[in-house]
């Protein structure tokens, strides 16, 4: 059984994490780092990573950059931006990076992404083609064959 004031520090802590979180979601634009982001909740760089990996079930980089990639995804599929503008667009400042965390999540290249969105999904409604595109975390996208 846990202790009332240990009950307390365990939800502080889990409002702290949320802020992060809400901060992320709110700032993916933004040249964001771990030790920023530790600092906003007046935690250790350390500490806020293994406990946010315990809320969540990723480290905060890793959150950070699959918002990043569902936004690119978004704005690739609207097709007017080219992947390197979209690679700015949202906050990444390494195109490599980027393409590479984009083909774990999606499990193809941006470049792919957005040639068959213009070939395919263009019919679906935006709503729809955000819940059935969405990236998946983790690395757990099927790899896929051909291009």
């Amino acid at each position: 059984m846990t202790s009332r004031p240990a009950a307390a520090q365990h939800l502080r802590e889990l409002a702290r994490l949320r802020r992060v979180r809400d901060r992320i979601d709110r700032e993916y634009t933004q040249p964001l780092d771990v030790e920023a982001l530790a600092r906003g909740v007046h935690m250790s760089a350390g500490h806020l990573s293994r406990q946010f990996r315990l809320a969540y079930g990723e480290s905060p980089y890793s959150y950070l950059m699959t918002r990043r990639v569902e936004r690119a995804m978004a704005l690739l599929r609207r097709g007017d931006l080219g992947v390197t503008e979209v690679c700015f667009a949202v906050g990444c400042s390494s195109l490599g990076t980027f393409s590479t965390r984009f083909r774990e999540l999606v499990g193809m290249p941006p470049s792919v992404y957005r040639r068959r969105a213009a070939d395919g999904s263009a019919e679906l409604p935006a709503c729809v083609a955000k819940q059935v595109t969405r990236p998946v975390r983790n690395r757990e996208a099927a790899p896929r064959t051909g291009s």
